[in-house]
């Protein structure tokens, strides 16, 4: 598989939004926090191989590795150091951080300002075609997964890996269960409204889960070339890249030779999104060699079928029950006559358990307390109580905001 460059350098992105620290209500400064970083008015601030940098709305700010990494777990405490920086430059402007994949009870339509400076034209395109006023675009917190490939060969491999495993991905990292200040009965709230915020245009994110290209050549035709196709009319001065346009749940960024995993909803703490990459990529691993399924089986993966699983995933996380017979022996359950999402994961992860083991004891730890507490949405939930009013959001909500300074799960 080396010949192939999978699984040999990651990168890992991180959204947090800023709030004011007395009452948590968003707070639009990004532009403020890297300005007084950088000393001047900037989209980004390098600091070694890590960096910060703004996102579509003012109220978020994005920690990544700008260089790529060769191995995941390193990444936990470089993570958890940026935060404690990150943090204390926002203190000075009366803001904290704060984790989770969307603002409980933020007014998108009322607080949202998008970012103004440097390549605002594209934001500005955004929001003249789609209106980024609303959850889908300015209450989204995600973590992006970025895995690495060297060849045509490996890009389909790894792609079609991760088409298999895209659908049970919530069932472990949701994280919005609430919005307007109420439980929405979605356990990932943000990949509800991800999946329908552009509807305008239904190419640009298809079924979330990407059609069954298995080269650059297939890409190119069978998604860029549509994506350009359909927007033309709304962009005859042609701001908007295919290669930004295209919002599936996994993206192919052939300029870096990576695929980007953008489902998954950020966590508590940067050890709790950094356990579950390392348990995700353990899972790819298995899948590109040929541990349940082969190749073949795996490239047949019917897209709507797909997408149907991961409806469930999105709504019921753990609890999602899966009795697709095909999906199942896609991971060897093939004789299974149903399972939910949780209990297939508990398999795969006892089947990845070395994987795991080389990771640390801490990612491993970590990965196993996640998945029997079930994912985070499910332990707000918990802590939030039937109905939950203001007061019991800010409370548990202000827990959240303590556990990622912390670098903790949040295990009410």
């Amino acid at each position: 598989m080396n010949q192939d460059g999978l699984f040999a350098k990651f990168g890992v992105e991180l959204e947090y939004m800023l709030v004011r620290e007395d009452s948590l209500d968003v707070a639009p400064i990004a532009d403020r926090i890297l300005e007084r970083v950088a000393g001047g008015i900037t989209n980004e601030v390098e600091r070694g191989i890590m960096g910060w940098s703004n996102e579509l709305a003012l109220h978020v700010i994005e920690i990544k590795n700008s260089e790529p990494v060769p191995a995941l777990p390193m990444l936990a405490e470089k993570f958890q150091h940026e935060v404690a920086a990150l943090a204390q430059v926002a203190a000075e402007q009366g803001a904290i951080l704060l984790p989770t994949a969307m603002h409980p009870w933020m007014n998108p339509h009322t607080e949202t300002l998008l970012w103004p400076h440097g390549n605002k034209d594209i934001y500005n395109t955004y929001n003249r075609i789609f209106n980024c006023q609303g959850h889908g675009w300015s209450n989204v917190q995600s973590t992006h997964l970025n895995l690495g490939f060297d060849t045509d060969a490996g890009f389909g491999r790894l792609h079609a890996a991760i088409r298999v495993l895209l659908p049970i991905l919530p069932a472990i990292a949701a994280s919005s269960p609430a919005s307007d200040g109420a439980l929405t009965g979605w356990l990932d709230t943000r990949l509800e409204y991800y999946r329908n915020n552009q509807k305008l245009i239904p190419s640009i994110t298809g079924q979330v889960i990407p059609e069954p290209v298995f080269s650059e050549a297939a890409y190119e035709q069978e998604i860029y070339q549509r994506l350009r196709r359909d927007i033309a009319p709304l962009d005859p001065d042609g701001v908007l890249e295919a290669e930004w346009l295209n919002s599936r749940g996994a993206i192919a960024r052939f300029d870096r030779n990576a695929i980007e995993i953008r489902v998954l909803d950020i966590q508590e703490c940067p050890l709790a999104d950094v356990s579950l990459a390392v348990l995700i990529c353990a899972v790819l691993k298995g899948l590109c060699e040929g541990r349940w399924a082969g190749l073949v089986e795996q490239k047949a993966a019917e897209t709507g079928e797909l997408a149907e699983i991961f409806i469930g995933a999105v709504r019921d996380g753990e609890q999602a029950v899966i009795d697709n017979h095909r999906y199942l022996a896609l991971f060897g359950k093939g004789g299974k006559v149903a399972m939910t999402a949780g209990e297939l994961w508990q398999e795969l992860t006892a089947d990845c358990g070395l994987e795991l083991a080389e990771a640390g004891h801490g990612i491993q730890q970590t990965a196993s307390a996640i998945l029997a507490q079930g994912p985070l949405a499910r332990r707000i939930i918990r802590a939030l109580g039937i109905k939950p009013g203001r007061e019991r959001f800010q409370e548990v909500y202000r827990e959240l905001a303590q556990c990622l300074v912390q670098g903790r799960l949040f295990l009410p």
